[in-house]
């Protein structure tokens, strides 16, 4: 991809999910995610129906009338987008791929947080790391982390939730806010290192999904290319215990990935590359909220 190009994706990109951000997450995402706590502020006179646990003794003695003491929430986070590039995001079999909605929403997400003052990190996984950018405030940031998920050839295909995990509780020692987007179509097991992430970290997975991913068509028989490994298998579609087989793993891995997460006490959230996640994502800010 040229730079021309590439700029003109990331633009698209900008416009699209800042306006989202701006309209419809920022609000959501402010009273979602609370500070670290509360930090005192200013002192003030007492209004009718203030907390009387919050008068200023020594204030309101100087001054013979009572005053009470204002605290503001220390709003300063940070957000890690934790994002798979596998093979299996190249897919898609409606009008874009995995990769692209993963792409919207990560954005979104990224934009909603700066908009707060927070920061925004990111880690690019397969079966291993990919990348890693450390967490930072600001729009450059925030397109530089567009470009990244937009442009990066990762060295492998094939996938490791476990060793993102892994990566996350070593690299990451404050508490953060933590996102894991993925089609969490991973074999291996996971239970172990999430439950460690998500006893440190306030941890929410987002499988992005597509409808062949869970169950394909009649076609008869037909190659089909495995895109984490490379192999081509022939595949006969038209067998009905094919089908069932195909759609009974899909299912497997989908109640792993739920189970697991919830589980370790982190979120869930199930989007569908054809549906809207805007309404996934505001449906679970404000049941989180």
């Amino acid at each position: 991809m040229d730079t021309k190009e590439l700029l003109k994706k990331v633009r698209k990109i900008e416009i699209k999910t800042r306006r989202l951000s701006n309209h419809i997450f920022g609000g959501e995402y402010h009273s979602t995610f609370k500070g670290r706590g509360m930090t005192f502020s200013e002192v003030r006179q007492y209004q009718y129906g203030d907390d009387i646990r919050a008068i200023d003794w020594n204030v309101t003695a100087r001054y013979n009338e009572p005053f009470v003491k204002v605290f503001e929430e220390e709003r300063e986070l940070t957000m890690m987008l934790v994002v798979d590039i596998s093979g299996s995001e190249f897919f898609g079999t409606n009008q874009q791929f995995k990769k692209d909605t993963i792409t919207e929403i990560a954005a979104t997400l990224a934009f909603s947080a700066i908009q707060n003052n927070d920061k925004v990190g990111l880690i690019l996984f397969s079966d291993q790391i990919e990348l890693f950018i450390p967490p930072k405030k600001g729009k450059s940031h925030v397109l530089r982390i567009i470009r990244e998920l937009i442009e990066f050839e990762p060295k492998s295909k094939r996938t490791s939730v476990n060793e993102a995990l892994k990566f996350l509780s070593n690299v990451l020692k404050k508490k953060a806010i933590v996102f894991i987007l993925s089609d969490f179509m991973d074999e291996k097991s996971y239970e172990h290192t999430l439950k460690i992430a998500g006893n440190k970290h306030d941890v929410t997975g987002i499988r992005v999904y597509d409808k062949y991913d869970q169950e394909i068509p009649n076609l008869g028989m037909v190659p089909m290319l495995d895109s984490e490994t490379g192999e081509v298998h022939l595949v006969n579609t038209g067998s009905s215990s094919v089908r069932k087989q195909y759609k009974t793993n899909a299912l497997r891995l989908e109640g792993y990935f739920k189970t697991t997460f919830r589980k370790s006490g982190a979120g869930v959230i199930n989007t569908r590359v054809d549906e809207s996640y805007v309404k996934k994502l505001l449906g679970y800010f404000k049941q989180k909220g």
